[in-house]
């Protein structure tokens, strides 16, 4: 895809190939180590079978195949700690250039969308949304506005009429006669099977009076 935008891209050296490469020699080496090892071990033994025999010469010649074995043990020891060096340095270049190429991708990347966004067309976008904005605020304000009939209705007058509405609510309840009569309190240390005597509640007939004339008045 980045080639096909920004052109075709640089060939940049890959370490795989190589790594690979070295590993295999690497699995190589240590196969033929371990025959030699073996090996080894084997002129081992005979040199003590001749010993036994008493055949020192060829005893002598065991050990020295021996010595022979082991210096090849070693050669390959030597190569294979080179081949881990040198493996050890190509993964690290390798993650290297992988990272140096990925922020090289990215910065191209930015670059590109730089020039297609403008600052020009982002404010010029923006100014598109703010008026957009505003008219949609405009329509709802419409919407929600009254009409026909409503739109006549005075709220100083409906104002005044609640107030009127209120007033009345309050007289009605001023003047409206009380008629459930107090409980009776009752006697805690009255005893048990005996009820205290209350006296039979006494009307005022004056303030009845008085009442039943002020409410013929208002009503008149």
């Amino acid at each position: 895809m980045f080639k096909r935008v920004f052109g075709k891209a640089k060939q940049e050296p890959n370490a795989l190939p190589t790594i690979h490469k070295l590993n295999d020699t690497l699995e190589m080496l240590e196969k033929k180590e371990k025959v030699l090892v073996k090996k080894a071990a084997a002129e081992v033994e005979k040199a003590k079978q001749f010993t036994q025999a008493r055949n020192r010469t060829a005893a002598i010649k065991c050990l020295k195949r021996k010595r022979l074995y082991e210096q090849q043990i070693e050669q390959l020891g030597n190569f294979q700690l080179r081949i881990h060096d040198q493996m050890i340095m190509l993964e690290g270049a390798n993650a290297t250039t992988e990272t140096v190429d990925a922020l090289r991708s990215g910065t191209s990347v930015m670059k590109a969308m730089n020039k297609a966004t403008k600052i020009d067309d982002l404010e010029k976008t923006m100014d598109e949304i703010n008026d957009q904005t505003e008219s949609m605020k405009q329509i709802q304000e419409a919407l929600s506005a009254p009409i026909g009939a409503a739109a006549d209705f005075d709220e100083d007058e409906l104002e005044a009429e609640l107030e009127e509405l209120e007033g009345a609510e309050l007289e009605e309840e001023l003047f409206q006669p009380a008629t459930t009569a107090p409980a009776a309190a009752v006697h805690v240390n009255a005893p048990v099977g005996r009820q205290p005597t209350q006296p039979a509640p006494q009307r005022n007939n004056r303030e009845e009076d008085e009442l039943a004339a002020l409410q013929a008045e208002m009503a008149l």
